[in-house]
């Protein structure tokens, strides 16, 4: 008998919130926009070149810092990998404590050294800070030490959801800002005198510069070189990533919540019994932005985990010199295997391509949206 009356009372109830969702969900748009960047003024681009010329030293020195528990993986990888390969500056990677750097939404490296180490080497501070998402915006040790650099000169260019970390240590308040078009409600809430700036890949006001998405690292990277070496050493290195251009213009309007992406997380988490689990060898001299594209964009299908593994737990060197700590010690891989040997850009297109086979278009369309990523065949 309690039965009878217990159970439309409970269904009545779990009712509310589901009409609640239901109503939401109608109010986000049915499909995503045609992405169509604006074109960017050569005086603009020419300002932000400008800019970003060498504060200190002719042969600049740029940190890379995260925090060692939850540092964002293509956000701390991608500049290294990049600007190494330029060789116009020296680049180094830093973590806040000693130990490792656990990388998300996967891969696990070992930093050149702590924010206290470089500092006793370097006094003077860096040219250039590259300041990655992380999981803790308001880090002491970080917040503080980024001021320090920001007080001692250095240009502070954050990337992605970065520009929280950043605005966090007070640096963009009353400045102009962009960040990844998921955490720009967030941030304008808490830092409410950032003057945010659509439509830009980069933003660059009083020494700090901020991106929008994962991926805008790419243009971002390439556009330092230039300012700091020129187009044509800037064109090189594009070429070897498979990048064809790297301009600011970016339409922001494209980049939001949808039905289609909100159904799809939705249906992928929902779907539990059906996991993808993907192995990648480490490999000497493999390339790192290649690899931190590829594991990054499988490891938000909600669909798939990715592992890495070798044959022994010492720390693999890549291409341009990071040391990645494998998850798995094993002689061998038993399943599915991700091969990142093509040039990065290509590498994340044809990734988007795989999974867009293997688990939909929808699917691929949630992975590009959470790296602010264009696809390629529907860029104009």
């Amino acid at each position: 008998m309690l039965m009878r009356y217990f159970l439309p009372a409970v269904l009545a109830l779990l009712a509310v919130p589901l009409v609640g969702f239901g109503l939401w969900l109608a109010t986000l748009r049915a499909a995503p926009a045609t992405y169509a960047p604006p074109a960017i003024p050569q005086a603009e681009t020419d300002a932000m070149l400008a800019a970003l010329k060498p504060p200190k030293r002719a042969r600049p020195l740029i940190a890379v810092v995260g925090i060692n528990d939850a540092t964002e993986t293509t956000d701390y990888l991608m500049p290294v990998g990049i600007l190494r390969r330029a060789d116009i500056a020296d680049v180094t990677t830093l973590s806040s404590g000693a130990g490792s750097v656990k990388l998300y939404p996967a891969l696990t490296v070992e930093a050149d050294a702590t924010m206290g180490a470089f500092d006793a080497l370097h006094p003077k501070g860096a040219d250039y800070v590259i300041v990655p998402a992380m999981s803790r915006d308001d880090d002491p040790v970080v917040t503080a030490w980024l001021r320090k650099q920001a007080e001692g000169g250095a240009v502070i260019i954050a990337i992605c959801a970065g520009a929280k970390v950043v605005a966090s240590a007070g640096l963009l308040d009353g400045g102009r800002a962009t960040t990844h078009w998921y955490y720009l409600g967030e941030l304008m809430k808490r830092h409410p005198t950032i003057s945010y700036i659509a439509d830009r890949r980069m933003v660059l006001d009083r020494g700090i510069a901020t991106t929008t998405g994962v991926t805008a690292s790419m243009p971002m990277m390439l556009t330092l070189i230039e300012a700091i070496a020129g187009r044509g050493k800037a064109e090189a290195v594009a070429r070897t990533i498979g990048q064809g251009g790297w301009s600011a213009g970016h339409d922001s309007g494209a980049f939001r919540l949808t039905r289609p992406f909100v159904t799809t997380v939705l249906g992928n988490r929902v779907a539990f019994w059906n996991r993808d689990r993907f192995g990648v060898a480490l490999e000497p001299g493999m390339d790192e932005v290649a690899l931190a594209l590829v594991v990054d964009a499988w490891s938000r299908t909600y669909r798939s985990n990715v592992e890495i593994f070798a044959a022994s737990p010492a720390a693999v060197t890549t291409r341009n010199g990071v040391r990645v700590l494998p998850d798995k010690v094993v002689a061998s891989w038993a399943g599915e295997r991700l091969i990142p040997d093509r040039p990065p850009a290509e590498a994340l297109d044809s990734a988007l391509q795989e999974i867009a086979a293997r688990h939909g278009q929808d699917t691929a369309d949630v992975v590009a949206m959470q790296l602010e990523y264009p696809q390629q065949g529907k860029r104009p």
